[in-house]
This record gives C-alpha cells, sequence and structure tokens, in this order.
C-alpha cells in the first residue's frame, strides 16, 4: 500500500534533475512567495482537459500537444504567442477537417521553463560551468554568474506564464478562434508554400461550410462554439519546488491540483518509481503524462501505470512514446500489447521529436523531418497491428520562421540551418513543417477511422 501523500511527500524521496542554490534560505522564501500567489490555472478547467482526454482514451477524439522546447524570458513577445497558437489552431483545423475527429488542443507554453540535462556541468573551451537548466533556473550565457541557479527567477517565470495565460485564453475565447477566421490564419511566410495551399483550399471549404450553416440559421451568435476553442497548457514538472508552490486544494472537490499547468508531464530521465517526480505526480489529480522511451520494459510500465494511475481512470494518464524512428517498431508493440492486455485505459501519444536528434557536420544540433514523419507512421502502424488506437502527438515547434530541422518541403539544409537557428534548447519545427505534419497524421487517423487501406504517400 503506498504511503500517504502530500505536496511535500516528494521532499523524502531521491530526486534527479535540480539545481543546486548556493542560498537555500533564498530558495525557500521564495517558494513560499509563490505559495501566496494566485493559481495559473484552475481545478475546473484541469477537469475539463481530462474529460476530453478520456475521449481520447477511447478512440473518439486525438491529442495535439506542441510548442517551445524551453520558453525564454528574452524571446517573450505577444506576437510569438499569437503565433505559436496560430499554428496549433491550423493543425487543429487539418486533423478535424481532414479526419472528422474532435482535436484536443494542448500547449508546450505558458510554463515550459526547465530543461533535463545529460550533465550537471558545460565544459567550453576547458572552462567548467553549471549546466543550463532552463530561464527557471539560470542564464544561457557561458559565465559563471549567468549559470549560478537564482532562486528569483521562479518569480519571472510566474508573471511570463500569468502572462501568457491571459493571451491565450483571449486569443482562445475573444474572437480570434472563431472559425470564420480560417482564410486569415496563414503566416506570411507558410502563405506561398505547398502546405499554405492545402490549407487554404481546406479554409475555403470550411467557409463554404459556415455559408451554408449561415444560411440555415446557424452562426456565431447562436452557436458559440464556431466562435471559441477550448486551449489547455502544459509542461515538464521538473522543479518541484516551483510545481508544489503551486499546488493548491480545490474548494469544490478538497482534490489537490498542480496550478502551474492543466497537464504536467514527468520525462524519460526522472520517471524512476521510488522516486521524487512520480511521488509528487502521483498525488495530484490533473491529468498527468509520462514520456517512455526505448529503454522502458513491459513489467516496469505496467508498475509506473499502477502508481501513477491506480484507478485506471480514462483521460489520467497519457503514455508518451518517445522511441526514435529506428527503434519504435520493434520496441513499441510489446508495450501495447502489454498495456491492453492489462485493460488499462490511458492515452497514447507520439513524441518524435527527441529520439531523433543528431549534430549536423556545421555542428549545430537539428532533427531530420524525415525521421520525425518515419517514427509518426510507424506509430500509427504499431498501433494498427496491435489493435489499439495512436491518441495523440507530441512535439517541438514554433511560430516563427526558424530553419532548426533539416528537410520538409522547405529543403532545409544543414548549411541552411545558420541562416535562423534560434532556439534556446532542442531543434523545433517550424510553421510550413508543422503543417506537413498534420496533414500526415490527417491521412494515417482518416484510414484509421473509416478502415480504409493505408495511405500510399504513408507507406512509402
Amino acid at each position: 500500500m503506498a504511503k500517504p501523500w502530500s505536496p511535500a511527500s516528494w521532499r523524502d524521496r531521491p530526486i534527479r534533475q535540480q539545481p543546486t542554490y548556493a542560498d537555500a534560505d533564498a530558495r525557500a522564501a521564495v517558494e513560499a512567495r509563490l505559495g501566496d500567489f494566485p493559481p495559473l490555472v484552475f481545478a475546473g478547467e484541469a477537469r475539463n482537459l481530462r474529460a476530453q482526454l478520456a475521449a481520447v482514451a477511447e478512440g473518439r477524439a486525438f491529442l495535439l500537444q506542441g510548442g517551445d522546447c524551453a520558453e525564454s524570458f528574452a524571446e517573450f513577445h505577444p506576437d510569438h504567442i499569437r503565433d505559436t497558437f496560430r499554428v496549433l489552431l491550423q493543425m487543429a483545423v487539418v486533423l478535424t477537417f481532414g479526419a472528422g475527429c474532435p482535436v484536443v488542443k494542448l500547449g508546450r507554453m505558458a510554463g515550459q521553463f526547465a530543461k533535463p540535462r545529460s550533465g550537471d556541468m558545460e565544459t567550453q573551451d576547458g572552462v567548467d560551468l553549471p549546466s543550463y537548466r532552463g530561464d527557471i533556473v539560470n542564464r544561457i550565457e557561458f559565465t559563471a554568474q549567468a549559470r549560478e541557479p537564482q532562486p528569483a527567477l521562479m518569480l519571472e517565470a510566474y508573471s511570463q506564464a500569468a502572462a501568457t495565460l491571459n493571451l491565450l485564453r483571449a486569443f482562445a475565447h475573444g474572437g480570434y478562434a472563431d472559425l470564420h477566421q480560417v482564410q486569415r490564419w496563414n503566416l506570411g511566410f507558410v502563405a506561398g508554400s505547398p502546405q499554405g495551399e492545402r490549407y487554404r483550399d481546406i479554409a475555403y471549404r470550411i467557409s463554404e461550410s459556415l455559408d451554408f450553416m449561415a444560411a440555415c440559421g446557424l452562426n456565431s451568435d447562436n452557436v458559440p462554439e464556431l466562435a471559441r476553442t477550448d486551449f489547455f497548457t502544459s509542461h515538464e514538472a521538473l522543479l518541484l519546488g516551483y510545481e508544489q508552490a503551486l499546488t493548491r486544494i480545490d474548494s469544490t472537490t478538497g482534490d489537490w491540483y498542480d496550478c502551474a499547468a492543466h497537464l504536467l508531464w514527468i520525462g524519460e530521465r526522472t520517471r524512476a518509481l521510488d522516486e521524487a517526480h512520480v511521488e509528487f505526480l502521483r498525488g495530484v489529480n490533473n491529468p498527468i503524462g509520462v514520456k517512455i522511451g526505448p529503454t522502458m520494459d513491459e513489467d516496469t510500465l505496467v508498475h509506473l501505470i499502477d502508481r501513477l494511475d491506480p484507478h485506471n481512470q480514462p483521460g489520467r494518464l497519457t503514455l508518451i512514446s518517445r522511441m526514435g524512428a529506428d527503434k519504435v517498431a520493434s520496441v513499441l508493440p510489446p508495450l501495447l500489447s502489454r498495456v491492453k492486455g492489462e485493460g488499462r485505459h490511458v492515452v497514447w501519444a507520439c513524441d518524435p521529436m527527441h529520439g531523433n536528434t543528431i549534430k549536423s557536420s556545421t555542428g549545430y544540433k537539428t532533427r531530420p523531418f524525415d525521421k520525425i514523419l518515419a517514427e509518426v507512421r510507424d506509430f500509427f502502424q504499431a498501433h494498427q497491428a496491435e489493435g489499439t488506437y495512436a491518441g495523440g502527438v507530441h512535439f517541438e515547434m514554433t511560430g516563427r520562421d526558424v530553419t532548426e530541422c533539416i528537410g520538409g518541403a522547405q529543403a532545409i539544409t544543414e548549411e541552411g540551418l545558420r541562416d535562423r537557428y534560434h532556439t534556446h534548447c532542442d531543434p523545433r519545427l517550424n510553421a510550413s513543417q508543422s503543417l506537413e505534419l498534420a496533414f500526415l497524421i490527417a491521412e494515417e487517423l482518416k484510414a484509421v477511422r473509416v478502415g480504409a487501406e493505408r495511405p500510399v504517400a504513408a507507406a512509402q
């Protein structure tokens, strides 16, 4: 039987991927101050997301989760938030219209500030300094002062998250997400691309349908769902002192919720059963996710599901597969079969980014777009073979016109990476590549939902 849980019970467990603060009292003072701040999200919103994810677990909807690898303070700007939100809306339109499938929209936004690292220290030109762990912990510049973890950065992260959420709510409910605006959601640098042309065709057909509905008396005034959308936020629950400070009791149910985001996930490096991150997230009532990499074995996965979702509630747990294009076909099917055989009601999502990271010949960390597409295809194929449901995709992207992942219809080369390589951490898809991915997923989903043969283009 599990020991009693409290928001602080994780502090008695081994913990990984945490910064070492020089002044523990200053860290405690910041966490106490955060504990008095208003929640960033509300328990009712998290319950709404959980209900929508339950539909995904039952094969009736699809999860679209995307956003920045690591949000930064320096690049915080309303235009960047708008552009990322707009690309996710475009992708959702492609999926909904192309596959006839409701889409749950979940941003890696308003809290994705902390990043796990492969080592505690980084070496440049013979100098060793603490690794950059995200703007909530330290700064990216390679100086001793910048790399010193600073507790006060948690307050800046909270402030940016609050402002981002305020703008996202305005976009989602203030008219920007109105389906009548679909023709205007194109970004300038996508407009002349093949993806832009395909999107415009869908937008035109949606506009025709809306005109027909309006002629029948149905419009945004009497069908408000046409003018707004649900949009949720998520991030990796890595910096547990920050997460605990924003964990509150819901006044209507008496349950604990982490009010820093609607969904929190545990990363591949911090999912050990008896360690702090699993201990913390097992007790909050938010929907939660876990990254599942190629080293995961069947027994450990079942034990992890038992720990995080003991009551087997649809919508509670999302398993995010991140195998790599060369491993997913061999590693994922046994896991799918075991979870299905155990009767577990989970959402399966595909992260095609993290297992496909390489270093280019020009020295940039990048991801080949063809490998990303290959992992998504093999993810769908594995589910089709096992009789399970490929329920979502989780990826790193931006609405900015970056050149960080090679390939795609834009044919970004290794030499071309230097043109607009802006990421603070991992390479992201740009808007054109994101839309290209959306069209592929729509084809796969449509084939699954109508029981058709796999499309020729997806089988190449």
